[in-house]
C-alpha cells in the first residue's frame, strides 16, 4: 500500500502508428512484415524495445476491429472460386528468331483452403481466359458454386452501379456448362477477391521469383517449371494456420466440390475455306498443317482454339494438330500417315515439276532444285516452286530464263517475288540484250537517252 509501484516493471515500448500501418499497407508489395522489421529498426534507434511480429499482428488486427479498418470474412470450404491475372509476367524465347515474347500468368484459388492454381498463356484473349478455367477445374477436380472474377473485358461486358452485370457470352456458357454463378467483383474493390489477390502476391516469390534465372523457348516447359513450384507452394505449411494448402484442400474442401462433366468444356473458333495445296497442307495464319494427300484442291474449314487446329472437309474431322504460337511463322506440322504411301519424296511429283523447270531451261531448273533443296521435305517446296512455274506463263521461255539467271547471280535462294519482279523491271534483261563482249561498259542507242530528236 505504501510503496504501489515497488514491484512494477517499467518496459518502455515503441509507439506503433497503426493509422500509417493501415495505409501503408495498401501499396503494391508491403506486408505486415516488412513494416514490422521497418518498426524494430526504429525502435532499436530510439533505444526502444520492439514488439514481437506476433503482437504487432494482434494488436494490428485489434487495431483493424476497433476501427472497423476491414471486414472479416470468414469462408467456408467448396463455395467459391477466385480468378485473375496476374500483374508481374514471364518470359518465352523464340528458338528460330531470337525474339522475346511476354507470358501471362492465370491465377486461381480457393479463399477457404488457399490452394491455387497457375498456367502460362501467350495472350489474355477470350480464348486463352476460358482454356485456363477449364485446365483449374481440372486441377482442382471439381468445382465450387462461385466464380469470382475481375471486371475484366474476356470475363465481364458491363458492370453497373445500378442494373444487372453483363458477362462475355463465352464465360456465359462456360459457367453454365460447369454449373456455376459467377459473380464479379465490385468495380475496384480488391478485397471482394482478396484471397487471389494475395495470391497473386505469393506468386511473384514463389514462382516467378524462383524462376526467374532459368531460360524457356516455349509455353509447355514454362507451364511444366510452373507446375512443379506450384506443387511445392500449395505444399508448403502455413506460418499461423495448422497444415498446408494442398492438406486443408484435400481433406476438407475438395470433397465437398461438385463433380466436372465427364467432357471438359471446349471453346473453338472457325475458319472456313482454305485450299489444300499441292503439298497437302492448308495455310493458317502463316504456317502450314498437312491433310491426307487425296484432299489436295479441296476446300477445307478450320477449326480452333488456343492450343488445338482441327481441319474438316465436307463436314467430317480429316486431321487435328497443335497450333502452333501467333509469333510462328513459315513452320510445318506434317505427319507422315498424311503422305502418299512408300516414298516421303513423292518422286512423281518432283519429277513432273523437275520436268517443266528443264522444258524452260538451265536456269530455270537451277531456281527450282535450290527451292526444292531449301527444305527438309520436298513437298514444303511444292507451293514456292510451283508459283515460280506458273509466272513463266506470261513470259517467253527466252526471257523467263534470263530473269532466272539475273535471280541467281543475285540472290542466294531465288523466289517468286525476286523473279516476278526482275520480269516486271524490263530494263533489268534489256541492259543484258545491251551488254557488248567488250569489257568498256554497256552500248545504249540514241533512244536510251532521249531528246526531242534523239540526238
Amino acid at each position: 500500500m505504501f510503496f504501489p509501484n515497488k514491484n512494477k516493471v517499467s518496459l518502455d515500448y515503441c509507439e506503433i502508428n497503426f493509422d500509417l500501418v493501415h495505409k501503408e499497407l495498401s501499396k503494391v508489395g508491403v506486408t505486415l512484415k516488412l513494416l514490422w522489421e521497418e518498426y524494430v529498426v526504429k525502435a532499436n534507434l530510439s533505444g526502444q524495445l520492439a514488439y514481437s511480429y506476433d503482437k504487432f499482428c494482434k494488436l494490428y488486427s485489434e487495431y483493424c476491429l476497433k476501427n472497423k479498418a476491414t471486414s472479416h470474412i470468414e469462408h467456408k470450404p467448396g463455395i467459391i472460386t477466385e480468378v485473375d491475372w496476374s500483374g508481374p509476367t514471364m518470359n518465352i524465347i523464340d528458338s528460330t528468331l531470337g525474339e522475346i515474347h511476354k507470358a501471362y500468368l492465370f491465377v486461381g484459388t480457393l479463399p477457404y483452403s488457399q490452394y491455387s492454381y497457375v498456367e502460362a498463356t501467350l495472350s489474355m484473349d477470350t480464348a486463352a481466359w476460358i482454356n485456363c478455367h477449364v485446365n483449374m477445374f481440372n486441377f482442382f477436380g471439381g468445382t465450387t458454386i462461385r466464380l469470382i472474377p475481375d471486371n475484366l473485358k474476356t470475363g465481364v461486358i458491363s458492370h453497373p452501379q445500378k442494373g444487372e452485370v453483363v458477362l462475355n457470352e463465352a464465360y456465359q456458357i462456360l459457367a453454365e456448362y460447369y454449373n456455376m454463378a459467377i459473380i464479379p467483383t465490385g468495380v475496384r474493390k480488391p478485397k471482394h477477391k482478396a484471397s487471389v489477390e494475395g495470391t497473386v502476391g505469393k506468386i511473384a516469390t514463389a514462382i516467378i521469383a524462383k524462376l526467374r534465372n532459368e531460360k524457356f523457348y516455349d509455353l509447355g516447359s514454362l507451364n511444366i517449371a510452373i507446375k512443379k513450384e506450384l506443387n511445392i507452394f500449395n505444399k508448403t505449411k502455413f506460418q499461423k494456420r495448422e497444415g498446408s494448402r494442398k492438406e486443408i484442400f484435400e481433406s476438407i474442401e475438395k470433397p465437398l466440390l461438385h463433380k466436372l462433366p465427364s467432357t471438359p468444356f471446349e471453346l473453338f473458333n472457325w475458319s472456313y475455306a482454305h485450299k489444300v495445296g499441292y503439298n497437302y497442307h492448308v495455310v493458317f495464319r502463316k504456317n502450314y498443317y498437312s491433310i491426307l494427300f487425296q484432299f489436295i484442291g479441296k476446300m477445307a474449314d478450320l477449326k480452333y482454339n488456343s492450343t488445338t487446329l482441327q481441319v474438316y472437309i465436307d463436314g467430317a474431322r480429316v486431321a487435328t494438330h497443335p497450333l502452333f504460337p501467333e509469333y510462328s511463322k513459315n513452320k510445318y506440322s506434317t505427319f507422315e500417315e498424311h503422305m502418299p504411301s512408300g516414298a516421303i519424296a513423292m518422286p512423281w511429283d518432283t519429277k513432273r515439276i523437275l520436268d517443266w523447270a528443264k522444258k524452260i531451261g538451265p536456269n530455270t531448273l537451277n531456281v527450282i532444285d535450290r527451292i526444292l533443296n531449301s527444305v527438309k521435305i520436298k513437298e514444303q517446296g511444292f507451293n514456292s516452286a510451283l508459283a515460280v512455274l506458273k509466272l513463266s506463263k506470261d513470259y517467253s521461255h527466252d526471257m523467263f530464263e534470263k530473269a532466272c539467271e539475273y535471280a541467281l547471280a543475285n540472290f542466294q535462294l531465288p523466289r517468286y517475288n525476286h523473279i516476278n519482279s526482275i520480269l516486271k523491271n524490263k530494263q533489268v534483261i534489256d541492259d543484258k540484250k545491251d551488254k557488248t563482249s567488250q569489257s568498256t561498259g554497256y552500248l545504249r542507242g540514241s533512244k536510251y537517252y532521249g531528246g526531242k530528236n534523239n540526238e
